[in-house]
């Protein structure tokens, strides 16, 4: 199976490509060049791979959060691309995809995405496993929300541990860490912030791969997910978003 996966929920544009003889991946700190360098990448991948686009048995991108232009752009090139082939689109999580490297942690894994004015889209997670919905909330509530889950879920003589992942892991380690003070001391540790990645693509190929196997929902007449309506919506007529 051929499988183009599209990452554009950040700054960062990542792109992989899986068939049968192995994995071939791209990235590029892409800014607002999504759009300018998308298809290159994809192009570069097919040659790099030996494939032609007719040669695809699907795509993927991300479901969100995250940019609000960044996803637009990556399910317009995917369904532009599903839609041409007649190739099912699947999209996953984005905040899923960036937990899946440390599903083997055995505590607790912190996602996070800038969401601007000192918020982040996060959730929670434990061995691959979402265990919270999705927030979009600052530092604070962040901290009361994890020292929340950690009262229900201790278990005697266990010190939970944060691991903090995403390319913005480190805007919000130093905030977390000093919100703890101010909390109960149960609040679990942050222990890391691992930034710094090139992107999500192979972790959304995996994810991708694993639906199509299983018969996912072909998503081409879909759309990303938001949890937060957009600067242009909430400044139209007056801030009512109608």
């Amino acid at each position: 199976m051929n499988i183009l996966a599209i990452d554009t929920a950040s700054g960062v544009l990542s792109l992989a490509l899986g068939t049968e003889e192995g994995v071939w991946s791209a990235a590029a700190r892409a800014g607002q060049r999504h759009s300018e360098l998308l298809m290159d990448l994809a192009d570069s991948l097919l040659e790099n791979a030996g494939l032609d686009p007719g040669d695809l048995d699907g795509v993927a991108c991300m479901k969100g959060p995250g940019s609000f232009t960044g996803l637009r752009i990556g399910f317009s090139a995917a369904k532009g691309i599903a839609l041409a082939l007649d190739i099912p689109l699947v999209s996953s999580p984005t905040l899923d995809c960036m937990a899946a490297p440390y599903a083997s942690w055995p505590d607790l894994i912190l996602p996070v995405i800038d969401g601007k004015k000192g918020r982040f889209f996060t959730a929670l997670y434990r061995e691959n496993r979402r265990c919270s919905e999705i927030m979009d909330a600052a530092v604070p509530e962040i901290a009361r929300r994890i020292w929340q889950y950690a009262e229900t879920e201790k278990e005697e003589n266990r010190a939970e541990r944060i691991i903090i992942t995403g390319d913005d892991a480190d805007m919000i380690y130093g905030d977390l860490f000093a919100a703890r003070k101010d909390l109960a001391p149960g609040v679990p540790l942050p222990v890391k912030a691992c930034s710094g990645r090139t992107g999500w693509g192979v972790e959304l190929l995996d994810m991708a791969k694993k639906s199509m196997l299983k018969g996912g929902q072909d998503e081409r007449e879909g759309g990303p997910e938001y949890i937060r309506k957009s600067d242009a919506e909430l400044n139209l007529k007056g801030g009512t978003g109608l």
